[in-house]
């Protein structure tokens, strides 16, 4: 080989190595960030949980991250049984996840004794710096971050609601699910609000438990016993899964309810007002991106529901025999004809 070509050859090798290697590096899968969330139920088994999911699931699309591509999503569903949240949680940190979205402050204290380091994104948590889920709203540290559902805080809003929607109620039976999260002394100072509110409204209110399905006879039992003319439901996750239980209840009874979330209203309930639920499910989404992203959780601020939304069900207060004011309707988000 004359001695000029020598150049030549290296350069035609040095193409081919450089082409072989891009061609090797475009080959190489894309990774697949996995996501576990564990759910109350399957999102696409009800039109609400299926509306929320798909908030969700756009909105980490929109941020680059998209399921079947470089998404995947390890779901589990409690089906009710919310004493399952550590055995799922233990579940998705075997499988190694990459993020954990939970849900309740049960669920997020779950899986938190499950990982200190898997990063993990919370919703509903009540009261996150008084469970000792982060160490303060502005600067969580350690592995979890996302919303702090402070609803307790609503319930002067509801019981102001309810009566104005039914002047004559007196007598408000609270039902509400204890599932920790809150210290005795918080607990006792939010009973005082509650009882102040209500009777600054010329209202009482009987607190009546009910923490899983299984209750719901023993509970029901009690706002009879109690002899309420109203229910107020809180944002407990059992509350959510017995909606239309609860409505049926309530509408059989003549009870005007007011409970925390939309899908509650369209359940049959007389009125909702409460956090929109897809609004916080694309802010999940922006907290998941995040992370994996390479943010770490305990520098992200927890943040707080900005949008609340007002639902009415007319055809419930026809049955009820209420005359909704004009004013509440015009304050309305949603009329449910």
């Amino acid at each position: 080989m004359p001695l000029n070509a020598l150049p030549a050859l290296r350069g035609a090798l040095a193409v081919a190595m450089f082409a072989a290697a891009f061609a090797a590096q475009a080959q190489a899968p894309a990774k697949i960030w996995r996501v576990g969330i564990i759910l109350p139920a399957p999102p696409l088994s009800t039109p609400a949980n299926a509306r929320w999911w798909e908030a969700f699931r756009q909105r980490l699309q929109e941020r680059g991250y998209v399921e079947g591509r470089n998404l995947a999503f390890e779901q589990r569903y409690l089906e009710g049984k919310i004493a399952r949240y550590p055995e799922f949680a233990a579940e998705l940190v075997r499988l190694k996840v990459d993020v954990i979205v939970v849900a309740t402050g049960p669920g997020v204290q779950a899986a938190k004794q499950a990982t200190a380091s898997i990063p993990i994104v919370m919703s509903g948590a009540s009261d996150p710096v008084g469970a000792g889920l982060v160490a303060s709203l502005a600067h969580p540290g350690g592995n979890v971050t996302g919303i702090a559902d402070y609803q307790v805080d609503l319930l002067a809003k509801r019981l102001e609601l309810l009566k104005a929607t039914a002047p004559g109620i007196s007598r408000v039976a609270f039902v509400f699910g204890n599932f920790g999260g809150f210290s005795a002394a918080r607990v006792a100072a939010m009973e005082r609000e509650h009882e102040d509110t209500a009777r600054a409204l010329g209202m009482s209110l009987v607190r009546v438990q009910l923490n899983t399905p299984q209750d719901f006879a023993g509970a029901r039992a009690a706002v009879l016993r109690e002899r309420a003319d109203a229910l107020l439901l809180s944002p407990n996750p059992t509350n959510l899964l017995l909606r239309h239980e609860l409505a049926d209840f309530a509408l059989r009874e003549r009870l005007p309810t007011i409970a925390a979330r939309r899908e509650e209203a369209l359940a049959g309930a007389l009125m909702s007002y409460g956090p929109d639920l897809a609004g916080l499910s694309r802010m999940l989404a922006d907290y998941v991106a995040r992370i994996l992203g390479g943010a770490n959780p305990g520098d992200l601020p927890v943040e707080q529901p900005t949008k609340f939304e007002l639902v009415v069900n007319l055809k419930t207060a026809k049955a009820l025999g209420i005359a909704i004011p004009a004013s509440l309707l015009q304050q309305a988000d949603e009329v449910l004809q």
